[in-house]
């Protein structure tokens, strides 16, 4: 009877313990965007800034918080297709959903505008 009830909490355990939590971020294809930029050989910018803006809206749709530094490639992307508007406006909203990377974005912003 003993073992019947530690084998029951012991798997009861068990099966408590492996529940995954869903991820705090939504990624979506960010890696493969990030892959793609350093590789420079499999997608041009423009493809690049189309994959980062569908993840955008995907996370919307599925009401999930972007992951951080999407909208700081996103913004870079903008900057090296001669799109500042666009690309101040990504790093403004990186700044806004991660405060803690403020002076990092002012840091990428001033060199994007070569002061």
């Amino acid at each position: 009877m003993m073992i019947k009830i530690f084998t029951a909490i012991t798997l009861t355990l068990a099966v408590v313990g492996c529940k995954t939590t869903a991820p705090l971020y939504y990624y979506g294809d960010y890696n493969k965007a990030v892959y793609s930029y350093f590789k420079g050989e499999d997608s041009t910018l423009e493809e690049q800034i189309s994959a980062l803006k569908l993840t955008i809206e995907n996370a919307a749709a599925k009401g999930r918080n972007i992951a951080p530094g999407i909208h700081a490639h996103l913004g870079m992307l903008y900057f090296e297709t001669g799109n500042p508007q666009q690309g101040e406006l990504h790093f403004q909203t990186e700044k806004q959903l991660f405060p803690e990377s403020t002076q990092y974005i002012d840091f990428l912003l001033n060199s994007a505008k070569g002061v």
